[in-house]
Formats: structure tokens, sequence, C-alpha cells
């Protein structure tokens, strides 16, 4: 049955699976659906339309689903959706979508989310990724799979963090960062490439010889972006094996607005 403490509050149109358990004085709503293995701890609020997959592991005193800090917002039906296998810990505070974007803010899968993380409205969160304690995102914003967020890392609205990226502690970030790039700063600079992530990921020397390589292209060789581009496009006929990655770097810095950039 599902176990829940008697002092919990449960509205009767949530949908609970019945492996999950309830802390004591924790508030779900009407619109929450909860999936098997999931465990909610004490003094937590659940509300709005909130989707909660399998095997999440949510701390003590959390906000999750509720309306975005955005003025605009005027009571539409937007949504929170949390994938499998998260880690939540304390404080922390994800918003539903808003109308202006998706209306959806999300996260995906096997993602470690430490102590007071703010999630604003129509933040896409991808898949394996770390955010230590005090990572703030604005509205917007997109992480994608595997990024690591040192402590008190901030992020302007609509920034996009590429793939194996990384910030150290008390970063804050105006421009798009890279897949693989590391940085640091007020305001965040390029520092390295995240070459120890990759090799803790089985990645090859010869894979992580064309992320050097690509670092090079984009900040050590004083080329113009377009010009970075192109000499990046070149190594996948040069190493095969890291074509993928390749692509994966151009398909980033092609969506990259003018106005906003990269962190270079």
């Amino acid at each position: 049955m599902t176990q829940i403490h008697p002092s919990a509050i449960i509205d009767p149109a949530a949908q609970l699976d019945d492996s999950v358990s309830v802390g004591p004085y924790t508030v779900i709503g009407p619109h929450v659906q909860i999936a098997s293995g999931t465990s909610v701890g004490p003094h937590c609020v659940i509300e709005g339309h909130t989707t909660i997959g399998r095997d999440n592991r949510i701390f003590q005193f959390n906000s999750l689903g509720a309306i975005p800090q955005d003025k605009k917002y005027s009571g539409e039906p937007c949504e929170l959706r949390i994938g499998d296998r998260n880690t939540v810990r304390e404080f922390c505070t994800f918003n539903i979508g808003s109308p202006g974007d998706c209306g959806v803010t999300q996260i995906g899968n096997d993602n470690w989310i430490m102590a007071y993380v703010h999630l604003a409205h129509d933040c896409q969160v991808g898949n394996h990724t770390i955010f230590a304690n005090n990572s703030q995102l604005a509205g917007h914003v997109h992480v994608e799979d595997w990024v690591i967020l040192g402590g008190f890392t901030v992020v302007h609205q609509f920034v996009r963090l590429g793939a194996h990226s990384m910030t150290a502690m008390c970063s804050l970030l105006f421009a798009d960062l890279p897949p693989f790039v590391m940085c640091q700063g007020q305001p965040a600079a390029a520092r390295s490439m995240n070459f120890e992530g990759l090799r803790r990921r089985g990645w090859s020397p010869a894979r992580i010889g064309v992320v050097k390589s690509m670092h090079k292209a984009l900040y050590r060789d004083d080329l113009t972006l377009e010009q970075a581009r192109s000499r990046i496009a070149e190594l996948a006929q040069e190493q095969p094996e890291a074509a993928e990655d390749v692509t994966m770097m151009l398909s980033f810095l092609e969506q990259t607005s003018p106005q906003r950039g990269i962190i270079r």
C-alpha cells in the first residue's frame, strides 16, 4: 500500500502509485502524478500540473510545481515534468512552465540536484547532470546531458549549456556555454575543456583529442566564430570516431544567437 504519513495532506484527485512514500506534513495537490518507487520527504509542497516519474528521491522542504515567477502568467495550466531516478535535495524550487514558451519545465533522468537549486519556468534539463548547492537557473535555460554546475552558479535567462560542459563555483553565465567547455568567473570565461569528465565516462584518447582540437579552434587560434566552425567541421573527416561529437558542437554553435554569443 502507499506509504503516506497520517499528517500528510494528499488531494483525493492526485495520482500516486501504491509504492510511493510521502513524509510528514507534505502537501500534494490535485493535478500531481507520481510513479512507482518515488519517495517524498517531509514538509514538501508539490502542486500544479506536476508529473514525477519512477524511483526519484525527493528530500524534505522542497517546493515543486508552483506558478512561475512571471508577471505575465495568469493561471494557464502549464506543467512541471520530472523523469526517473533523480535525487532532489533540500529546499529546491522548481516552477511550472509559462505560456510564453513551451509551457513545460522539464527535468530528465538520473540527475543529482543538491540543496537550494532554483529551476525557473520553461527550463529544460537533460540527463545525468549534477547541480551543486545554490545553482540558480533563470527562465528558459536549456541544460544538456552530463552538465555539471558548481555551487552558486547563476545562469541568465535563455542561456544554453552544452553537453559535458562544467562551471566552477560562483560562475555567472550571460552567454551560451558550448559542449565540453569548462568556465569560471563573473562573467564566466572559458578556461579549458572537461577532459577528466570525459575520461571518467570512458571516452577514448582519440575522441578526447578531437575535443582538444575543437577547444583550440574556439579559444586558442584567434579565429572568428565562423572560422572556428569551419575548422571544427574538418575534424569529422580526420577522425571519424568523433564525428558525432563534432556534429553536436556544430549544431550547438549554429543555434547560438549573435546577440548572446558563446562564452569566450
